[in-house]
């Protein structure tokens, strides 16, 4: 019997967000005869973990304290010679140093993903943050990028050299995600006016993804557009630390009756069919997988102009892309599209190609299965056989 190779995904956290929806739709499609999964959770894993549909893939939570944590790298180190992996995937900054004891742990391949940078360093020039990406170079095989921008400042900044270097774009399931008529609202919208205007976001509430600034430039598309005032709506979906700050932030605002803010939610795609443009307010994105799911459901996208996002949204043809941190710009961006129907109707049709033609989920799962077939097949040369015991 031959055994099948096990990778293991090492992740700050397995909760809703972009990174781990992707993380979960590789795991679920990846062939079942080509490799095995674990993950293995720095901290945490949520409800979010029951997403996984394969069986037999096994959680950990290593429940890391905050700050310098040296008894997590004694504890992985434990679990990897447990489980004995043939890969150990670690995903960005957060899991990068653990390269290190996977090495130790005789893990024969290992890899780094580049899926986003940090609030607090959205351009990536924390001096001390690239010294250890550069440092751990020599641990990883691959240093893979999610988008075009990551790909060029891992390069140019942390000098990952070309033959450790890959793009990997997100992928998107246009099936799930497409244009759907709706015979109802989804619930908690049942009572939206018959014509209101819905700007939405789906994502993480937390500081890098900047909600404040979409409320506050919400509450300045009122006053842009006066005509449209009272049938005007927002919704944030999502979870996350700063969820009951901007709860806050919407009563102080005046707009508590007209922000809809219910948390996780399970139903995204009939979620997105009720909007009527998608924005996004990140300081730091790579390909952000929300954009590409509201795109493939046809919605026009106005987003701020970082990271991976211009490689995602084509400025005037799909959507608008505003500066970062401009409430201004981004109200009138939204304010664009209320106005314009049309518009808005031509730049959704034209991202939903844009999606189905550039980051179809099966190109991404094949992607990541090329990629673990050459690096196992290059390193291990028959030599290592990936035990059960």
């Amino acid at each position: 019997m031959v055994d099948i190779p096990l990778i293991v995904h090492l992740t700050y956290a397995l909760d809703f967000g972009g990174l781990e929806s992707l993380l979960v739709e590789r795991i679920n499609r990846m062939p079942t005869n080509k490799y095995r999964h674990a993950v293995i959770c720095l901290t945490r894993y949520t409800d979010f973990s029951k997403k996984i549909k394969k069986p037999d893939v096994a959680l950990y939570a290593l429940h890391k304290p905050p700050g310098q944590a040296p008894g997590t790298h004694f504890k992985l180190w434990k679990l990897l010679r447990q489980l004995r992996p043939t890969v150990l995937h670690t995903y960005n900054l957060a899991a990068i140093e653990y390269g290190v004891t996977g090495l130790l742990a005789g893990v024969p391949v290992r890899i780094n993903g580049s899926h986003g940078r940090e609030a607090s360093d959205p351009d990536g020039r924390n001096r001390s943050h690239n010294r250890l990406r550069k440092w751990l170079i020599p641990f990883y095989d691959v240093c893979y990028s999610n988008s075009a921008d990551l790909l060029r400042w891992n390069k140019s900044v942390i000098g990952v050299p070309d033959g450790k270097i890959r793009l990997l774009n997100n992928g998107i399931d246009t099936d799930r995600f497409r244009p759907a008529r709706l015979l109802a609202r989804p619930e908690g919208m049942e009572h939206f006016p018959a014509d209101c205007f819905v700007v939405g976001t789906v994502g993480r509430i937390q500081e890098v993804k900047n909600q404040t600034l979409l409320i506050e430039a919400f509450a300045k598309l009122r006053e842009l557009v006066p005509l449209c005032r009272e049938r005007l709506r927002l919704v944030i979906v999502g979870t996350g630390p700063l969820h009951t700050f901007l709860m806050e932030k919407a009563d102080r605002l005046g707009l508590a009756e007209i922000v809809w803010m219910p948390g996780a939610r399970m139903d995204v795609p009939e979620i997105l069919n009720a909007f009527s443009v998608f924005a996004l307010s990140s300081l730091a994105e790579g390909t952000p997988g929300s954009v590409l799911e509201a795109m493939a459901t046809g919605l026009p996208v106005v987003a701020t102009r970082v990271g991976g996002v211009p490689d995602v949204v084509c400025d005037g043809a799909t959507g608008l892309l505003v500066p970062s941190h401009d409430v201004d710009a981004m109200a009138a961006a939204l304010a664009r599209y209320c106005l314009d129907p049309e518009l808005a109707a031509r730049h959704g049709a034209a991202g939903r190609a844009w999606v189905e033609q550039k980051f179809a989920m099966d190109s991404m799962v094949s992607a990541y299965t090329d990629m673990y077939d050459d690096l196992c097949k290059n390193k291990l040369q028959g030599a290592y056989k990936p035990c059960a015991e």
